[in-house]
């Protein structure tokens, strides 16, 4: 999803009560506010599939997972919508954001794949909770995972075979790529995938 930066600067609670009356989702990073644009099919279907199978794994965990209505308070002065949050706050601070992810999607968009590969990645490998997040191809086959390793220090692998599951270590499970991208119709491709 795209981001138009708005002109007016926030502080946080101007900006969260703001939030709570908009119809437009808005990040916030150190006091500027940006919209955000609406999302393709692929990249809804996309968010479904991987919320519904972890939403399905953690049915019984305290563990939440969000799709991306659910703001993530990624430090003190920002806030993202990641695509899917898995939280694992117990209890959370707010009803409205999580602070301690375990694990974030973010799913590509031409005009979000900078800001996620470079400015999310830096921000989130901040985040003492998160143990693992998820970069994940909207016109291909393809997953990124980032990956905080025993040491503190974050390893990247690369899916993109159809046979392939990504192991969450951070809630001990097992996700297939097949289920990523179920009934997803790719660009040059007459069939969908896996239906």
């Amino acid at each position: 999803m795209g981001l138009a930066k708005l002109k007016t600067k926030l502080d946080i609670e101007e900006y969260l009560k703001g939030e709570l009356l908009s119809e437009t989702r808005h990040e916030f990073i150190y006091g500027e506010v940006f919209a955000m644009a609406g999302a393709s099919d692929r990249h809804n279907i996309i968010i479904g599939n991987i919320y519904s199978n972890l939403r399905f794994h953690l049915r019984n965990s305290y563990c939440q997972p969000f799709s991306e209505n659910m703001k993530l308070k990624a430090d003190a002065q920002t806030f993202y919508y990641p695509d899917v949050i898995v939280a694992c706050d117990e209890p959370p601070k707010s009803a409205y954001y999580r602070e301690e992810p375990v694990l974030l999607v973010e799913v590509l968009s031409p005009t979000t794949e900078r800001t996620d590969r470079k400015e999310k990645l830096a921000v989130y490998k901040n985040i003492v909770s998160l143990r693992e997040y998820l970069i994940v191809s909207q016109e291909k086959i393809s997953v990124e995972v980032h990956r905080k390793l025993a040491d503190e220090t974050w390893q990247t692998e690369i899916y993109d075979e159809t046979d392939a599951e990504i192991m969450l270590d951070s809630i001990d499970f097992n996700l297939p790529l097949a289920e990523i991208y179920r009934r997803v119709n790719f660009p040059n491709s007459r069939d969908e995938f896996l239906q």
